[in-house]
């Protein structure tokens, strides 16, 4: 997707038929004056049909009097980490996050740094298989790591796991503009370390960085995909305290090409408008497929 800068704010901007922006790091960056942002895009030279942007937490209730729909965020309040510890986790998620701490993981805030860099690839280039699927990220080389890791790095705080000194996982932070939420914008653990709970550790560190900063939502991106109201990763989210929160989310047609797509609905991806029960045997014959795909190539090895 590229990036455009538009009225001071970088865009991405993506769609050949139909081209849809929306702020970079949309769901962790907020636009407080949309308006002023809207009147900028309407003035440039850049051909954007949509604008969408989603309301910021707490503000469920419409704000604007755009074209809107619903979206969706898993979001944990925090008032304090003893009252997460206490109140919002249940009780496997704690004795996880115990086990990790009987196992020697120990969590600390780290700098963005090349020791950071080349632990964060090293992470990513453990294992070419994550969930049954090939992992993208796998076979990144330095300079890639870097490029991913390095965005709002004024804004961001990297959390890392680590086994003696070895950093076995790593979150990223990504704060809004008013403190209001931080965004769980990267987080991976190694997969031969999975028996010492690291992820689940970061998850409690993140939480206690957050409370330690009076800020009052961590985010975990969505809590629900397009039609998919569950699954494995919603679960998770769940049992470490964190809610299905709903907020509007707006398109704001630029173009009369971006009034006809809103209309018809084409601001939406195709896969969106196939029925869940479609895409639930769809995506049982995908995991199908990689699991023979891998183990074919288990087996030739």
């Amino acid at each position: 997707m590229p990036l455009r800068t538009v009225g001071g704010r970088e865009l991405y901007v993506q769609g050949r038929m139909v081209r849809i922006a929306r702020l970079e790091g949309d769901k962790y960056k907020f636009v407080d004056a949309p308006e002023e942002l809207i009147a900028d895009l309407r003035k440039s030279r850049e051909r954007i049909d949509i604008f969408t942007f989603m309301q910021k937490l707490p503000e469920k209730q419409p704000r604007y009097r755009y074209p809107m729909e619903l979206d969706n965020l898993a979001a944990l309040p925090i008032s304090t980490y003893d009252h997460w510890w206490t109140k919002q986790l249940n009780n496997k998620t704690r004795n996880m996050v115990r086990k990790a701490e009987k196992k020697g993981v120990t969590l600390r805030e780290v700098p963005f740094d090349d020791a950071l860099i080349r632990a964060i690839w090293g992470i990513c280039n453990e294992c070419p298989v994550r969930q049954g699927k090939p992992f993208r990220h796998y076979g990144m080389d330095l300079e890639a790591v870097r490029k991913c890791a390095e965005t709002f790095l004024d804004s961001s705080i990297f959390i890392g796991a680590f086994s003696e000194d070895t950093m076995i996982g790593f979150l990223k932070l990504t704060m809004d503009d008013t403190r209001t939420q931080a965004g769980l914008m990267h987080i991976l653990s190694m997969v031969r370390h999975r028996d010492k709970a690291p992820t689940n550790a970061l998850i409690a560190q993140a939480v206690r960085s957050c409370a330690d900063r009076g800020i009052p939502y961590l985010v975990y991106s969505n809590f629900a995909y397009g039609k998919k109201q569950k699954d494995s990763l919603s679960e998770f989210k769940e049992r470490h305290g964190f809610q299905r929160m709903v907020l509007p989310r707006y398109y704001v047609p630029l173009t009369a090409v971006g009034r006809a797509a809103l209309r018809l609905g084409l601001h939406h991806r195709f896969v969106e408008r196939i029925p869940e029960p479609v895409l639930a045997k769809l995506r049982e014959l995908r995991n199908s497929w990689y699991h023979r795909k891998l183990q074919t190539a288990t087996e030739a090895s």
